[in-house]
Parts: C-alpha cells; structure tokens; sequence
C-alpha cells in the first residue's frame, strides 16, 4: 500500500470516529488564592503561599443516555485530581477516582459547620492525632452515590487491594436529610492499607435555623494494633451575621488507648468574609497535648484572600 493510499484511510478513519462522537461541554476553572500560615512554638519559615491548581472538566451525554464527567486538577507541575463519573440517571452515579479524593469515611470525618477551617485544621507545627483512621490510599478507588428516596442517599467507595494494601477496603455510608434543617450523616467501613487493619464508625448530626448552625461529630478508631484505638468528639457552630459575614467556634477531643498519651483538645475560631469577589477568612486555633504528647501545646493560624473571577 502506498503513502496515499495510508493517509487517506487514516484520513477516513479519523473522520469516521470524530463522526459517532458526541459533543461535550468543556469548563475550565483557577482557584487564586493567597495564604498564610503559622503556629507561636517553631519555626516553619515563609508561612505565604499560594494556589496553583487549574481543574478542567468535560461533560457529554452518550446514546445510551449515561452521561460521562471526566475531571482533571493540575496542580503545580503534577496532575492532582484525575476521575470518571458516569451518571446512570435512575441508577446512581459511579465515579472511578485515579486521584485527588478519599473513601467515605475521610470525606465525611469533620461534618461540622465551619467559617473556614476545622478545630484541627490548621498547622500546629507538630503531629497532630486525627480525627479519624481513614484509608491513606486517594487513587485508583470506586465511589458510588445513589439517592435511595427523597431525602436518603446512599455513598459508597471501594479500594482494590494491591502492593500496599493487603486487602480491598470497603465502607458505606447514608446521608439523611428528611427533616427541614437537619442533616444526619452515618458511616462505617475497613482501612485495610496495611496488615494491621483498622475499623472506622462516623456520625454527625448538623441543625441548622435561620443564621445559625450546630453540628455535633463522633468517630470511633478501632485498630488492629493493641493500645492504638482513638475516639474523636467534635462541635462546631456557625453564625451568620449577614450575607458577608460568618463566623464560627469549633472543639475536637481525641481520646486514646494507650495509656501513655493525653487526650489531644483542640479549640477554633474562624471567620469569612465576602465582598465583592473577594473573600477574606481566617482561623486561629489552641490545641493542648498535640498527638497525645502532654508537654506538647501550641497555638496556630491561617488567613486567606481569594479572588472569583
């Protein structure tokens, strides 16, 4: 066959499959945000930096009547976030995530309502225990959503085992949103990342009338590894003092097992701020007995201005 002859069939071919596909509607979105962030115990250097990710996003509804998201974040030099969703319309929404997200349990370990961060989110410049034993592993996982009736649903991931982790890790949760103003969130599922596995159980419940919002939390860690189980209790509540202006008051309290580490208690206040489209927010944080170490208490802060355009 000769170079024509090839180029005209790859020709054709191109044609043909650009042909039988279907259109798609592509987005493209920056978060500009600049932020800073310390702690009073240490030295940390440059506390300023900035977002560098840009999120691009292609939708198209296939003949079948799926309709396929694909998502990617670029972030920095590397590709943070990478997943397929494909939406089965009366059937739920199956998402597989290369990377950039967590299982049920990590993304639902603080439900509280906030200004702007969690008691336990800004950097206290030391190790901070969690609130919750969520699988490490962000890629490469199945999530599930499903809207059961109006007002339940249904969310569910699952991690293939592989090198690291010995087994496949499964949980399941349910959101339940059946009366005004009240949001309930229960979850349970498996961290098997490594040999020594791990159990997690979440429940929030979050209230919320008129301007203000209340949120209780409670986590239970239950590790293979004698004397590593952890309990997390959390609060939080919100006011909105106008349609700019939000503030907040949260707490955390991680108790553990071993009788060699202290109860970790954080304490925050956060605020935002809108004006325009720029938003200013901030959080400033105590937390005593960071990691459980009792000679360890420090203080900490955040503050972020970010730009909608």
């Amino acid at each position: 066959m000769n170079n024509l002859k090839k180029i005209g069939l790859t020709a054709l071919g191109t044609v043909l499959v650009a042909s039988s596909a279907n259109a798609a509607d592509i987005t493209m979105s920056a978060t500009s945000k600049i932020t800073y962030v310390g702690a009073d115990n240490g030295d940390d250097g440059n506390g300023f930096s900035m977002s560098d990710s840009i999120s691009f996003s292609t939708t198209g509804e296939m003949d079948n009547g799926m309709t396929i998201t694909h998502g990617i974040e670029l972030d920095g030099p590397d590709i943070d976030a990478n997943s397929i969703a494909i939406d089965t319309g009366d059937m739920g929404t199956l998402t597989f995530v290369g990377g950039g997200t967590t299982g049920v349990i990590t993304q639902w370990d603080d439900m509280t309502p906030n200004a702007n961060e969690e008691a336990n989110g800004v950097p206290y410049n030391g190790t901070a225990s969690a609130v919750d034993g969520g699988g490490a592993i962000t890629h490469n996982l199945f999530i599930y959503d499903y809207t059961i009736t109006d007002g339940l649903e249904l969310k569910a991931s699952y991690v293939p085992s592989g090198l690291t982790n010995v087994e496949g890790s499964t949980e399941y949760g349910i959101k339940y949103t059946g009366i005004d103003g009240l949001t309930v969130y229960a979850a349970m599922g498996e961290n098997n990342d490594a040999a020594a596995g791990i159990d997690n159980v979440n429940f929030a419940a979050i209230y919320t009338a008129g301007a203000m919002s209340v949120g209780f939390q409670a986590n239970d860690i239950d590790h293979a590894t004698a004397n590593s189980d952890r309990d997390a209790t959390i609060l939080g509540v919100s006011y909105a003092v106008s349609d700019d202006l939000s503030v907040s008051l949260n707490t955390s309290t991680v108790e553990h097992e071993s009788t060699t580490l202290d109860d970790q208690e954080a304490t925050a206040v956060s605020f935002s701020y809108t004006s325009g489209g720029m938003t200013v927010s901030g959080t400033y944080g105590s937390m005593d007995n960071v990691g459980g170490t009792g000679t360890i208490d420090n203080n900490a802060y955040e503050l972020n201005v970010a730009f909608a355009f």
